[in-house]
């Protein structure tokens, strides 16, 4: 007798499903970080046996704390058709004003309050320049972009700030598990803005302005108080990180590191948020920050000249660039 073939065994529903939506590029546009992030992981780790070490490991979670947190604020601002270019400029007049503050004085707590509050009065300006005074996005957070650089350098006559605190090295060091206490802080705010995002009217509203403002405001939304808060929201964030950012490195830099501005805006576009406006996400700009920063390690590790790093970084986002225009409406 002949034998009978062995028929396979069926693949559930949810597999096929995944593999038959896999063929199409709107999935890879839709998950293009979290699948770069697998990638660069799996290559890395092959080529460098250091990649996957718990020292480097904790290295890249330091690394990426600050952009996980400028991500994040970057995200809200792109979710309203917006776009935030002061935001790292931002960020170093939070820590210039903590330098000064602590210079001065002040004990660290209150210093950082007063980092917060300086990259706030950003925000408000550019929200009220926005919303208020129907200047463009793009002219309004260039010209602050400007203004803060400069203010920053005047105020520190071009020279950094050392600050040493228990508090800040606590900051450094402090470690939750294996996890640095500066990734646990970012990991704090991608929780709580996504939960602002989905869960509260204010997200809603967020959404439905970038969506269609003027749908949003037939249905009565305060576009503007929208715009201006987004914008206030992103400034808090910056300051928050220039927090992270002095705990880095010790000292009040007043030079801005314009790569944060970029790499912020590249997080955003690879976490599959729309440029246009309308659509939100918060994990997958998460994601992007840390798949270039993993991008950042690795090449490190192998040694490849400081040059091409950011020829590479261009080169991913353009690429995911290009797959945002197969997202699913």
């Amino acid at each position: 007798m002949t034998a009978q073939p062995v028929a396979a065994p069926p693949v559930p529903r949810k597999v096929a499903a995944s593999l038959s939506e896999a063929k199409h590029l709107s999935f890879w546009a839709e998950n293009a970080a979290p699948v770069g992030l697998i990638v660069l992981v799996v290559v890395f780790s092959v080529l460098s046996p250091t990649f996957l070490t718990v020292g480097n490991i904790t290295a890249m979670l330091v690394a990426a704390a600050i952009l996980v947190v400028l991500a994040v604020a970057q995200s809200f601002v792109i979710t309203t058709g917006g776009i935030d270019l002061s935001i790292s400029a931002t960020m170093t007049i939070g820590a210039v004003g903590l330098g000064l503050a602590y210079q001065a004085g002040l004990p660290f707590w209150p210093s950082a309050i007063i980092a917060i509050l300086a990259s706030t009065v950003i925000g408000v300006i550019n929200g009220l320049l926005i919303a208020k005074g129907k200047v463009t996005d793009f002219i309004a957070t260039l010209g602050t972009l400007g203004v803060a650089t400069g203010a920053a350098l005047i105020l520190t006559d071009g020279k950094p700030i050392a600050v040493t605190s228990t508090e800040l090295l606590r900051l450094t060091t402090g470690k939750l598990g294996f996890v640095p206490y500066p990734f646990v802080l970012a990991a704090i705010v991608g929780a709580v803005a996504w939960f602002v995002m989905f869960r509260t009217r204010y997200g809603l509203h967020v959404q439905a302005v970038g969506g269609s403002e003027e749908a949003a405001v037939a249905n009565g939304v305060k576009a503007p108080r929208v715009r201006i808060a987004v914008y206030v929201w992103a400034a808090a964030l910056a300051g928050l990180a220039s927090l992270l950012l002095v705990a880095r490195i010790g000292a009040a830099e007043p030079a801005i590191n314009t790569n944060y501005l970029l790499n912020s805006i590249a997080a955003v576009v690879l976490g599959g948020v729309s440029l246009t406006g309308g659509r939100a996400k918060i994990v997958g700009p998460i994601l992007g920050a840390l798949l270039l920063t993993a991008l950042s390690n690795g090449l490190t590790l192998l040694a490849v000249s400081q040059f091409y790093q950011p020829l590479a970084v261009g080169l991913v986002v353009v690429l995911a660039a290009l797959l945002t225009r197969f997202q699913k409406r």
